[in-house]
């Protein structure tokens, strides 16, 4: 038996240890931003083998299988799933010291029960026994979510998504709010004009309005913004490598809207104009519903070309970008808050060297109209492990106020990935231990539960409004 992942793994201290197992290990979980597939929850869909629910889409693992000599085949190519299943578990013995050789051992205990590292030795015996449980229905993408205490998963969707199983879903009793996030990426992405021209498509039919000027199409999204907010959607999120704070007027990028979808040449400074437009008519809409909007920012995206054209994006083929952020970003929060219209916002880097930039931007739009109303967000993508979620804690502590952090998300495509919460909650206890231990908080449980408890689920339920 495997005695790694224990009853107070990661927990160094009595305190840590107190912390943990009587307040953090009890909350339920607001899973705020995932890539969950909502065709896969309304279905209350089972997964044929662990392949399919734990590898497929990873990217995480598929860095670490390309790293350590897998080829490609037994990755993302026509190898069985067994096969895959099989190179993966040659792969763990590898991982040690990266978080995937954490989170593996954590996921096959808390899901399956098994208790034992994952070898090349053992793996045969445990996809077996992994895929026949799945099959069952207490492995179902539902109860799965209710196996971790899930109270609200909110899934990433297209502004042109029909929504139609978001719909079906919220008409019938569950045990788990599920809600869809406005990502409106494609609307932004004027720089591939063929690609923009097959959004514009996709938005007409699903907002029944003909797009013939810039006018028309705010009017198709905005009515796409109205039906996420009917269904019960009240976040969305904006995927960027930089935040675009380009001065414009409304006549120029009138004029480079109609361009494109003449197909004419425009130029990357009009493009960021008309970018720089967009993104503050969304951040209106978001504050005249009281939503909360999302800048993940930082990402270079699909750097390998040979991967892209073999795989296609999300491949494992992106990495920290190294961009300047703090003058547009400020300039843009900026423009809205000297006019009253900054809604609720989450500001989330991938560039570590940008978390006191991001931690002090967040401190410079507050208004006392709520606590935290400008989050710096949890640790994100390459950060989300033990020594990013500790720097980001240090950080926020530092510079802002720990107390009204919203929290930990999972960011992940997986139904296998939410303890990650558990992951980030033992982490927090165990920061909080430590620091009583070296007599920087007072040993007080009380006032550090309330800590935990805030951090962990109070401030998100409260600052989103969900009603659960």
């Amino acid at each position: 038996m495997n005695s790694f992942i224990h009853n107070d793994f990661l927990l160094q201290t009595e305190t840590a240890k107190e912390l943990y197992h009587n307040t953090a290990s009890h909350l339920p979980i607001i899973d705020y931003h995932n890539h969950l597939s909502a065709w896969a929850i309304t279905e209350n869909k089972n997964f044929r083998n662990i392949t399919k629910i734990w590898l497929d889409g990873d990217h995480y693992k598929w860095r670490a299988m390309r790293a350590a000599g897998i080829d490609e085949h037994f990755i993302t190519g026509a190898a069985t799933d067994k096969d895959k299943f099989l190179a993966w578990a040659e792969t763990v013995p590898q991982t040690l010291r990266n978080p995937l050789y954490h989170w593996t051992h954590l996921e096959l205990k808390r899901y399956f029960g098994i208790d034992e590292l994952l070898t090349a030795e053992n793996a045969e015996h445990i996809f077996d026994v992994t895929s026949e449980q799945l099959r069952t229905k207490d492995f179902s993408t539902n109860s799965l979510l209710k196996k971790m205490n899930v109270e609200v998963v909110c899934t990433t969707d297209d502004p042109a998504d029909s929504l139609l199983h978001h719909e079906a879903f919220s008409n019938r009793r569950n045990s788990f709010k599920m809600l869809p996030t406005f990502r409106p990426d494609k609307a932004m992405n004027v720089g591939d004009t063929m690609g923009f021209l097959v959004f514009i498509e996709a938005l007409e039919s699903s907002s029944g309005t003909k797009v013939k000027d810039l006018n028309s199409f705010m009017h198709a999204l905005l009515e796409r913004h109205n039906k996420f907010h009917e269904i019960g959607g009240r976040l969305s999120d904006h995927g960027l490598s930089h935040v675009p704070a380009e001065p414009f007027t409304k006549k120029e990028v009138e004029t480079t809207f109609k361009k494109l979808i003449n197909r004419k040449t425009t130029s990357p400074l009009d493009q960021n104009k008309l970018k720089s437009y967009l993104l503050l008519e969304f951040a209106k809409m978001n504050y005249h519903k009281n939503w909360v909007m999302q800048f993940h920012i930082g990402a270079l995206r699909n750097s390998s070309t040979r991967l892209f054209d073999q795989v296609g994006k999300d491949a494992g083929a992106d990495s920290i970008a190294d961009h300047k952020h703090a003058q547009t970003l400020s300039r843009f929060l900026d423009a809205l808050d000297r006019n009253n219209v900054l809604p609720k916002t989450i500001l989330y880097n991938l560039n570590p060297s940008d978390n006191e930039v991001f931690a002090s931007m967040a401190g410079n739009f507050n208004d006392g109209s709520i606590p935290g109303k400008i989050q710096w967000g949890a640790a994100w993508w390459f950060l989300d492990q033990l020594d990013g979620i500790d720097k980001h804690i240090n950080t926020l502590s530092n510079i802002g106020l720990l107390s009204v952090f919203i929290g930990m998300l999972t960011d992940s495509r997986s139904f296998l990935s939410f303890p990650r919460h558990e992951y980030f909650r033992r982490l927090f206890c165990n920061i909080l231990g430590n620091d009583v231990k070296k007599g920087w908080l007072p040993n007080d449980i009380e006032l550090l539960s309330g800590l935990v408890k805030n951090v962990c689920y109070s401030n998100a339920k409260n600052y989103f409004g969900f009603q659960v």
